[in-house]
């Protein structure tokens, strides 16, 4: 029998904005997955003081033949064939999204198995678009079509599909409209994040995951935290993507990343920051001590 500190953990490569300071994009992703178990090679797109909801940052943004130029090194590594699956988030260019897709195609090229999981990080209620205008065509004609699992929150949803999301069937039409545009190949799993719909209980938040096998809702109490914080779309996609890898299974998928993020959020309330709570509730990324279970619908 082999000894589980002898086993090799699975490899992730996560291309995202990174900041020195706070969690959002790569800094929201990558330690969630490390507790998670996943190796993560981390490409960042930007460098950042802090994420740019506070209005002030210093700074760049790399360009974007540097995930090329990365992917190089790491094929030369002979790594390539050992990644398991590619997570992006923000894409502040036209050339960073072709270059994601081109990674993509080239983990893919030596491991047909590995999972796409696309964030497609365009804007937010309240906030509306805040990529570059181009960027949601680009996104969608581009991203979406390579990917096998994508987590748009409720705004996302209706940018990349065109539907009004305000009731749950309105919710289910669109997420399988927008499941029809993913990688033919793949699971094709729409997880549609920040759901808030009319028909929907008050003083909760809820989460839809939508498959080929069904859907199913996830609903946690509502934090009131004015301003919403910023990386917990960062951070849920990457529990989802996680947990899915290592349970092949949406509804335990679900119900796992959404009480670790509400422990998160829970936690960031209590302490009242302005930055996400990951490291302080860390034990609650691996086992949530309150789980929230995904209810079948549809």
């Amino acid at each position: 029998m082999t000894d589980a500190s002898s086993t090799a953990p699975p490899n992730i490569l996560s291309i995202q904005s990174w900041v020195a300071y706070g969690h959002v994009g790569n800094a929201a992703a990558m330690f969630p997955l490390q507790r998670l178990g996943f190796e993560v090679w981390a490409v960042n797109t930007v460098q950042f003081s802090n994420h740019t909801g506070y209005g002030a940052w210093t700074g760049m943004v790399f360009p974007a033949e540097l995930v090329g130029e990365l992917l190089d090194g790491i094929e030369a590594r002979g790594a390539l064939p050992t990644c398991h699956g590619v997570l992006s988030g923000y894409m502040g260019s036209e050339g960073t999204v072709d270059a994601v897709v081109k990674a993509v195609t080239r983990v893919r090229a030596v491991n047909p198995s590995a999972l796409y999981c696309c964030d497609p990080v365009m804007g937010d209620v309240g906030r509306g678009v805040f990529v570059r205008p181009e960027l949601p065509d680009l996104i969608a004609a581009h991203a979406i079509p390579a990917a096998d699992i994508v987590t748009p929150n409720q705004f996302e949803l209706e940018l990349l599909t065109g539907h009004k999301v305000d009731t749950l069937e309105h919710a289910l039409h669109a997420a399988h409209a927008l499941r029809e545009k993913l990688n033919p190949g793949g699971p094709r799993i729409v997880v549609v994040t920040s759901l808030v719909r009319l028909d929907a209980p008050q003083g909760v938040i809820e989460t839809l995951a939508v498959t080929g096998d069904g859907a199913w809702l996830c609903r946690t109490p509502f934090l009131p935290l004015d301003p919403p914080r910023n990386g917990t779309g960062d951070a849920i996609a990457a529990l989802f993507y996680g947990q899915f890898l290592k349970t092949a299974s949406v509804p335990r998928a679900l119900s796992l990343a959404m009480s670790s993020l509400y422990a998160v959020l829970n936690v960031t309330h209590q302490l009242g920051t302005r930055e996400i709570q990951l490291i302080a509730a860390q034990d609650e990324l691996v086992q949530p001590r309150q789980v929230f279970e995904a209810e079948k619908i549809g």
